[in-house]
């Protein structure tokens, strides 16, 4: 024992269960189809151009689906390479054995992270000439080509090289004999909306910006760097924006992310369900979770489900979603505590401790969307769908 640390007399105390592992649908859960990422590439990709590639954004854990298991499936549709946001997010899908290209689409500027970007054929995102050196004196002391990407700035006033000294920059880092620049991209700030498909639109002033960048540094005589710009919402304006590859993140996870209509057939791959822990049947004017700001008006019959704002559910939704059970809603009420919520269940029959609801997903022609929670959150899909913990086990169907 350590001196000076103290431990519980309970320590000793803990065994393993003798049953086994607990079933991840013990309590509460996400379902993941891999059926439907895989249709979803398929999908996105017969809209693009011919020729063009497909990067499986699969960042901050695959947004809240699994990034291995969205990889996997991704890959079987059709998709050429990965996006991730970290280092950290690349290493642990090249430890769960995946080998196809990944780009780490967030900044890594030290010279221990891109070794070990370099080690693990992971390629970074380059926005500063310094950068570049490194990967340079990198390359050089292996013996071994270091693949990059270039980040051009082109509006999103975020990552990447200013567009102004890009050109020079660019001659510089084409003569790096350690260096292969796999690809050039940007990023577009505004794809969602509405009037981006007009010719005066941002989106299309950031392509035209793109464009005029590419051919400033004779972009043609360059085949093997691949061109990108494109993100989700960014494909669904026209093939003009897909150049070499588009990153699809949203749209794969089966979601428009787009303030105007698709014509594609996603499918939704999420699905999130808990079950019912306790019923129990209170009296008209009683309050109902912390702080009473809902208060019955008739006595009420209530479920408690075991699914919290510990899970991802923001207590911001609270008296604001409803829950499915045997294709029908139900509405939670009360504040959405750390670990449990209500729902009012008044009339209803057939609901029974242990008993699954859906929070999200579908039942019988009826569905709930993270995009339904995100307007009632004003905020956007995106963030409800990152915000799921990982105390919730993902089940892979």
């Amino acid at each position: 024992m350590l001196r000076g640390l103290k431990t519980s007399k309970y320590a000793s105390q803990v065994v393993s269960n003798p049953l086994g592992s607990l079933d991840p649908t013990q309590r509460a859960w996400i379902e993941v189809s891999g059926q439907s990422i895989e249709h979803n590439v398929r999908e996105i990709k017969s809209l693009l151009k011919k020729g063009c590639q497909f990067m499986a954004v699969v960042k901050a854990d695959g947004y809240g689906h699994d990034a291995k298991f969205v990889s996997q499936n991704a890959i079987k549709g059709g998709a050429d390479k990965l996006g991730v946001a970290t280092l950290q997010e690349g290493l642990n899908l090249r430890s769960e054995g995946i080998r196809e290209p990944i780009l780490v689409l967030g900044n890594i500027y030290t010279r221990k992270d891109l070794l070990i970007c370099f080690q693990n054929n992971l390629m970074p995102t380059i926005s500063d000439i310094k950068q570049c050196i490194i990967c340079n004196q990198i390359g050089e002391k292996y013996k071994k080509l270091f693949y990059v990407h270039l980040k051009i700035d082109t509006g999103m006033s975020r990552l990447g090289f200013d567009i102004k000294n890009f050109i020079q920059n660019f001659e510089n880092i084409i003569s790096f004999e350690n260096i292969i620049i796999d690809g050039i991209y940007s990023h577009l700030s505004t794809a969602d909306a509405l009037d981006a498909s007009n010719e005066n639109s941002y989106a299309n002033i950031q392509r035209r910006r793109f464009l005029q960048l590419l051919s400033n540094i004779s972009i043609n005589k360059y085949p093997n760097i691949t061109t990108h710009l494109a993100n989700s919402a960014g494909i669904l304006i026209d093939k003009n924006f897909h150049f070499d590859m588009v990153r699809v993140g949203l749209c794969m996870y089966g979601y428009n992310p787009s303030q105007y209509q698709m014509n594609l057939k996603l499918k939704p791959a999420m699905s999130l369900k808990s079950k019912v822990s306790f019923i129990r049947i209170i009296d008209n004017k009683v309050g109902v979770s912390y702080g009473k700001n809902f208060i019955t008006t008739k006595k009420t019959k209530l479920a408690v489900i075991s699914i919290g704002y510990a899970d991802g559910i923001y207590r911001t939704l609270s008296n604001k979603i409803s829950l499915l059970h045997n294709g029908k809603t139900y509405p939670q009420i009360g504040a959405i505590t750390m670990d449990q919520l209500m729902i009012d269940i008044t009339g209803a029959n057939d609901i029974n401790v242990g008993d699954t609801v859906i929070l999200l997903g579908c039942d019988e022609g009826k569905s709930i969307s993270p995009v339904d929670w995100a307007s009632a959150a004003s905020t956007i899909t995106w963030e409800i769908l990152c915000s799921f913990k990982n105390r919730l086990p993902r089940v892979q169907i």
